[in-house]
């Protein structure tokens, strides 16, 4: 579990002399989950049931229970709906797209913008599409 934020974590990178000290300080701080991973601390800390967030998710199943496996790369939508699926805070979503290698989300951006407020007011994956889709923005996932 970390303790340091990243924004302290920036600054000790900035001020260290050799980058090999900054990482045997830091060896706890650092984290090179693979989302797959993340996922699973995800639903361990929240006590989630993986079967009612994919079922939630509305993802194809077998393609989900593959995202949480390792074995399929996901898409920044298919995160996206995980995340709504799991209730996650504005701040978890974008370190959930962080360790999927995606974007994170952009409230310049209209269409993330609407995800951005899906987010903050717990909309579901379900109503999420039927706002993307009144604002005429395209759905988040089929």
């Amino acid at each position: 579990m970390t303790n340091k934020d990243t924004e302290k974590l920036e600054h000790e990178l900035k001020e260290s002399k050799r980058i090999e000290d900054y990482l045997t300080t830091n060896n706890s701080e650092l984290s090179n989950d693979t989302l797959a991973e993340h996922l699973e601390k995800l639903i361990k800390e929240k006590g989630l049931n993986k079967a009612l967030v994919i079922e939630k998710s509305n993802l194809d199943k077998i393609y989900a229970y593959h995202i949480f496996a390792g074995r399929k790369k996901a898409s920044r939508n298919k995160v996206l709906a995980l995340a709504l699926a799991m209730q996650l805070t504005t701040d978890e979503a974008q370190h959930l797209l962080y360790y999927a290698k995606a974007e994170k989300l952009y409230a310049r951006n209209s269409w993330d913008s609407v995800i951005l407020y899906a987010l903050e007011n717990k909309l579901s994956v379900i109503e999420t599409n039927l706002l993307l889709d009144k604002l005429g923005e395209s759905k988040l996932v089929e």
